[in-house]
């Protein structure tokens, strides 16, 4: 069993491993976590001798495999409260996340294994994340940004690189929700900015940055 700063630790280090490559700078979680070096650098000592990070001078550290799976075994944990929060709660999307972190430290894997069961098994949580199976494993996303495609593509929209609150508010304020069809009806060449057709064909125009954080599914 690991404390909540442990758990805190792995999920960021996972996060900055699965988005910057094998190993981790420790500014970079540093600067993730937003405490200062010198007492992430303590911490990582205690979780080596944990056996749950692996360091290497001049490079910085990673996960071991069993670092690797208690991490993917939080974000499991993490997502399933947010689909329950959402599904069996009613709260908003952009609601979840704070309540979530907090949840996603209760120990007990039969509670867990429960909850997961009672929901049926999602496979996304309601950001179109993944969630992990019982042994760890994540489904195969085809999701790709929408960004990526040209006018008159098309596709279904699946999920956000972009969980702020801020972000999830403005697309539901274009009306936007995971599961609706999107076309890319034109691209402007000066600004990069995105006219989008969306459901009963309402058109909307968005900046690159937007299309950059919206995943799509064609």
């Amino acid at each position: 069993m690991h404390s909540s700063a442990e758990e805190n630790y792995l999920k960021a280090i996972y996060k900055l491993q699965e988005a910057n490559g094998e190993m981790v700078a420790t500014s970079a979680l540093a600067q993730v976590l937003g405490i200062h070096m010198a007492s992430v650098t303590d911490m990582l000592k205690k979780m080596s001798t944990k056996k749950l990070v692996a360091y290497q001078k001049s490079k910085g550290f990673k996960l071991t495999e069993k670092g690797r799976l208690a991490a993917i075994g939080i974000i499991r944990k993490h997502r399933l409260w947010e689909v329950f929060l959402v599904d069996k709660l009613g709260f908003r999307w952009d609601e979840v996340h704070e309540i979530a972190e907090q949840l996603e430290h209760i120990h007990s894997q039969d509670l867990i294994d429960k909850l997961d069961a009672y929901l049926d098994f999602p496979k996304t949580d309601p950001h179109g994340d993944p969630i992990p199976d019982a042994k760890g494993i994540f489904a195969i996303s085809k999701s790709v940004l929408l960004a990526s495609l040209t006018p008159g593509s098309q596709g279904k929209f699946t999920g956000v690189t972009d969980h702020s609150s801020a972000f999830l508010n403005y697309l539901d304020k274009i009306g936007l929700s995971l599961g609706d069809t999107i076309k890319v009806k034109e691209v402007e060449e000066f600004d990069k900015n995105y006219t989008l057709l969306l459901k009963g064909k309402k058109s909307v125009v968005v900046s690159f940055k937007v299309a950059n954080s919206l995943l799509i599914s064609e």
